[in-house]
């Protein structure tokens, strides 16, 4: 890094030289709303994630959580792919549960829309160590009425927890969800997918008396039909259970 730059400043003249304005204009379509997209690509995103790993990974942290607590996220304070960057240098950056959460606390208050939140969970890898850890750690963000707490717990489920032992527990989180924010309510919908295709006849009982508001029960029915690892009967069987018809 050079002596005159920040960390921070480094990553954003790479920031900079990577930027894709095609990209940039596809990926803002998909974020409405966000501004202070650069449009670089998320591969070389999780490159540069990857140098700051080996060098310097916690002072970026500082950095940019710093800015982000000055002037928020956004073309005027921390960009959308330093929030990436952010993100992926606690996934790869953090050894052990204790260090990861303190990063994980600070960091998902700042998430804003659902394509930060979604890579930082997926990519969130010492969850495969620290199960009961990190399950206890989610808990509380089901009981938040923020809607990026929402789907950051929603996500944590079904990227890490979609599973038999979790099954039962993770239903009824997502059965206590009733928040309006789109992003929360797709994000449940999506989760209950995912556990449909895992466990059909488990979470088939569950969906025949679930308290799901009709637009995210409906909206789940129809990811279920899209999957390809669910058949054609049984894609019948759930277009039928669509409420309002």
């Amino acid at each position: 890094m050079s002596e005159n730059k920040t960390i921070r400043e480094t990553v954003r003249k790479r920031l900079e030289e990577a930027s894709d304005p095609e990209y940039r204009d596809f990926h803002s379509r998909l974020l409405p709303g966000i501004t202070g997209i650069a449009g670089v690509r998320t591969p070389v995103l999780r490159g540069i994630a990857k140098d700051l790993k080996r060098n310097g990974w916690q002072e970026y942290i500082e950095e940019v959580s710093e800015a982000w607590k000055e002037n928020g996220q956004g073309a005027e304070g921390v960009l959308y792919d330093e929030m990436i960057i952010w993100g992926l240098c606690i996934c790869g950056g953090c050894r052990d549960w204790d260090t990861a959460r303190k990063y994980i606390t600070g960091f998902v208050p700042a998430i804003n829309n659902w394509a930060v939140c979604d890579i930082f969970c997926g990519s969130l890898k010492i969850t495969s160590r620290y199960k009961e850890e990190v399950w206890q750690f989610i808990l509380p963000y089901f009981r938040s009425d923020r809607e990026y707490d929402l789907r950051f717990g929603t996500v944590m489920l079904l990227s890490h927890y979609a599973d038999q032992d979790h099954l039962d527990r993770a239903l009824t989180l997502l059965d206590g969800i009733h928040h309006t924010g789109y992003y929360a309510r797709m994000a449940v919908a999506w989760a209950v997918s995912v556990y449909f295709v895992k466990f059909p006849d488990q979470v088939m009982k569950y969906l025949k008396q679930s308290s799901l508001d009709d637009w995210t029960y409906n909206k789940a029915l129809q990811k279920i039909t899209e999957s390809f690892r669910v058949d054609r009967e049984t894609k019948q069987l759930i277009r039928e259970m669509r409420r309002g018809r």
